[in-house]
């Protein structure tokens, strides 16, 4: 495997990580007011993310900057021609982090509306466009010889990018209910059970349409797409059913499986254009210079256990129930 090969999977893991751990936070901001129908019952379904949500977008910003250092030219291209979308991205996450500390900070009715629908906005619109971002890599947007993006904000809302946008607004929202079953207990576990029953099949339907339309748009089927509808299914039979810790390990290996089978899709290509296979961005024509890669390599094998290290311990501390 080359160095450039190398880094390409590193920046697919950093992304699927980004989106299966803050995968469930989403979710769980769109269900606050779902599960938690009273001010005391949304403040222990926000708890249930409290201590890990922050960590957990760390890896956005953490893939982003892999991909600046290691494929510069696609990081150009693609932060560029999304630049709208990556900005209401950014205005989501800061209006739902700010939610969890400004709700509680009043006590008037308005005050308190305001900041719960900035939760579950936040937490809607952000999977949404990072999902439509992701489509669009695949789905194939205008693209010069120049590698300069040549479309405008029309041109990312075709059917593939918007179906798979939708597609991880729905993994996120069962991922949470399914957290959510297992982090809580007497009727907000009941309730987050009921909610994940009614999304499971309607969850696995859309993965199921998904799978088949990325193999159709890729041209070829992936074992990562067979594994992402079967999860699915799998999440869809277990979630609500008292198997928590199953249904949300199923819900997040077919999160993983479906950002990775949209890499899997790609490559060697970063993105594909629209304007013909010779303008697509590589992993080859984008990556950074040999020696730039290899001080990556040895900071990233040096950094990148201790952060899963603090995760890991992070999780292990607040992995009892919210009460």
């Amino acid at each position: 495997m080359t160095l450039v090969t190398f880094w390409f999977v590193v920046v697919v893991v950093f992304w699927t990580g980004f989106l299966v751990l803050e995968g469930f936070d989403f979710g769980v901001g769109m269900l606050s007011g779902v599960v938690g129908r009273d001010e005391d019952g949304r403040r222990q379904v926000i708890g249930t993310i409290g201590p890990v949500w922050d960590g957990n977008e760390v890896w956005l910003i953490v893939a982003a900057a892999g991909m600046f250092a290691a494929f510069p030219g696609w990081y150009a291209t693609m932060f560029s021609g999304f630049y709208l979308a990556f900005l209401l991205v950014l205005v989501a996450l800061i209006a739902r982090g700010v939610s969890f500390e400004f709700g509680d900070r009043r006590d008037g009715p308005r005050w308190r509306r305001s900041w719960e629908l900035a939760t579950t906005g936040g937490s809607l619109l952000a999977p949404l466009l990072i999902g439509v971002a992701l489509g669009n890599l695949l789905a194939g947007v205008p693209i010069g010889a120049d590698q300069e993006y040549a479309g405008t904000v029309a041109d990312l809302l075709n059917g593939y990018a918007l179906y798979s946008g939708v597609t991880v607004v729905l993994l996120c929202l069962l991922q949470g209910a399914s957290f959510l079953a297992l982090k809580t207990s007497g009727e907000l576990r009941d309730r987050a059970r009921r909610v994940g029953r009614l999304l499971g099949p309607l969850t696995a339907a859309a993965v199921a349409g998904f799978a088949v339309w990325t193999g159709a748009t890729a041209g070829s089927w992936s074992v990562f797409l067979v594994v992402a509808v079967l999860a699915a299914l799998a999440a869809a039979w277990q979630v609500g059913r008292g198997r928590d810790g199953v249904a949300f390990a199923a819900t997040s290996l077919t999160m993983a499986a479906v950002v990775v089978s949209v890499f899997v899709g790609l490559y060697p290509r970063g993105m594909v254009s629209s304007l013909g296979a010779s303008s697509d961005l590589t992993v080859t024509n984008t990556a950074s210079s040999p020696y730039a890669l290899k001080v990556m390599t040895v900071a990233a094998a040096v950094l990148f256990p201790v952060v899963l290290a603090y995760q890991a311990w992070t999780y292990h501390v607040f992995r009892s129930r919210v009460r």
